[in-house]
């Protein structure tokens, strides 16, 4: 167990990064950001950070020897970075988590052997065999990168009269996954936490809508069966427990509604705080940030009640400059980036709103 006072370790400096360090610091402990980027936001808020590359091995060991846990703010960890980290520090997330996550190819495996629905895919290393893909799994689909795609980078929509060589091409002919298109309802997430005891809590489920590619709006309750929301449940948990996981998890899946009823599809996963959970800052009796330094810590887990029915915006690019009309209204919970400049695409801050329940 890490007590108060103790020095959390966050790699990566971003708006994560950032509200990870807000939530440890109201939970007494200290806060030390690892980042490459000068102008991070999270050393704002942090007692200490440290400015090297994620390649810098003498400056992660430094770092891993200063903290008592070390987490992340995103992903795309290197698995070097990692290592390096796990034989100094407790890392939470596990580094077998960041593995998992960082393949697409990997991840849909991953799920395929635990029995959980995902659209059918197929590995993709050539034109050949997109070719292949292409017959046996058929059209629409989607050509995504293994690796390092996030906001719709990396990926191209394949439709009939798509030439499979232009598809290759656009994703720079990296090495791919063919998914199938599945026809959803709506995009959904959940929100778990894990402790290394197998404690585990969730969020209730969230209709998430997007904008360009990038999370538009959150919205609480979904608005699917309880039956579907339990299944939600059971597949975080289930991916969870698989990968021993420390921390929270974010899964996002798609709603397919037939004449049957209800049936979730994964789409991916995310071994960190998510943008989708932003909701429960304001939203919910725990939020994501704090409901993840517990669970890296040891401490118990929190409460996940959500406070009403509530409403999460990115504020994207130019959206922010309407900072001053969302701090004028009432029930309105505002969160800035501290970023200095605003930029097409680029998430500045959201603003969640909560509204009473309905019969």
């Amino acid at each position: 167990m890490i007590r108060p006072g103790s020095t959390l370790g966050i790699l990566g400096g971003g708006q994560l990064g950032r509200m990870m360090a807000m939530a440890a610091a109201e939970l007494g402990l200290r806060t030390h950001v690892y980042a490459p980027e000068r102008d991070s936001p999270a050393f704002d808020v942090a007692a200490e950070h440290t400015v090297a590359a994620y390649e810098d091995e003498a400056a992660l060991v430094r770092f891993a020897k200063a903290v008592d846990v070390v987490t992340y703010e995103f992903e795309n960890v290197p698995a070097a970075t990692a290592a390096t980290l796990a034989a100094h520090a407790l890392l939470a997330p596990n580094a077998r988590a960041l593995a998992v996550s960082q393949d697409r190819l990997t991840e849909k495996t991953f799920m395929a052997e635990l029995g959980i629905a995902t659209a059918p895919f197929a590995a993709v290393a050539s034109e050949a065999d997109l070719i292949a893909a292409l017959e046996r799994i058929g059209r629409p689909a989607v050509l995504k990168t293994r690796r390092f795609g996030y906001d719709g980078k990396g990926q191209v929509m394949v439709r009939p009269d798509t030439d499979p060589a232009e598809a290759f091409a656009a994703i720079g002919q990296a090495p791919a996954i063919l998914e199938g298109f599945v026809p959803f309802e709506r995009e959904v997430s959940v929100i778990a936490a894990r402790t290394a005891a197998g404690g585990f809590a969730a969020y209730d489920l969230c209709a998430n809508e997007h904008r360009h590619h990038i999370l538009a709006t959150t919205r609480i309750p979904a608005g699917v069966s309880r039956r579907t929301e339990e299944a939600a449940f059971d597949i975080a948990k289930a991916i969870a427990d698989a990968l021993d996981y420390v921390g929270i998890l974010a899964v996002e899946l798609f709603l397919v509604t037939t004449e049957d009823g209800e049936r979730l599809v994964v789409n991916e996963i995310a071994p960190r705080v998510h943008n989708s959970g932003h909701w429960t800052l304001g939203g919910a009796v725990t939020s994501q940030f704090e409901q993840h330094v517990r669970a890296i810590c040891g401490w118990p887990l929190g409460a996940t009640t959500r406070l009403g029915r509530v409403e999460m915006q990115n504020l994207i690019g130019d959206d922010v400059e309407a900072w001053e009309r969302i701090l004028a209204e009432s029930g309105a919970h505002l969160h800035l980036y501290g970023k200095a400049q605003a930029r097409p695409g680029r998430k500045m801050g959201h603003v969640t709103r909560v509204y009473p329940e309905r019969d």
